[in-house]
């Protein structure tokens, strides 16, 4: 159990680093000058490909937390509110994920009316989500 635990903080770690960059090359994109064809185009291959490989660091991580909840049992039982809230911010965080595709895919289109201020905001969903994580798996409130 201890290796699969090992494994799941690794990708979660690796998962957590991308959506903290990810949004970051949307602020750089959002502030590109209309006529900066070369930039936004690097811009977008950086950012499509940080999006790739931040969805296959996804996978395992979400994987091996399922392993810990439904194999070990991990968070189940009596006095273990705490997991269900956390299974509830790793939902936001998943749909986050996706929100990240789905702002690259209109970044990308030319179709986004977003500011370089809206996305340094959103830029800081994930930290949040993160802490809030920690805090339930280490302190287990409930």
């Amino acid at each position: 159990m201890l290796w699969v635990k090992a494994f799941h903080i690794v990708f979660v770690a690796s998962w957590f680093a991308g959506l903290f960059y990810l949004p970051r090359i949307y602020v750089n994109l959002a502030m590109v000058p209309p006529g900066s064809v070369a930039e936004r185009g690097r811009l977008l291959l950086m950012a499509r490909k940080l999006l790739r490989f931040t969805t296959l660091l996804a996978v395992p991580a979400v994987g091996l937390g399922l392993w810990l909840y439904l194999g070990y049992g991990i968070g189940k039982g009596p006095g273990n509110g705490w997991m269900h809230a956390k299974l509830f911010l790793v939902l936001l965080v998943i749909g986050y994920h996706h929100a990240c595709a789905r702002l690259l895919r209109r970044l990308r289109d030319g179709s986004s009316a977003r500011s370089h201020r809206w996305f340094r905001w959103f830029n800081e969903a994930p930290v949040l989500l993160l802490v809030a994580i920690v805090v339930l798996v280490v302190v287990k409130p409930f």
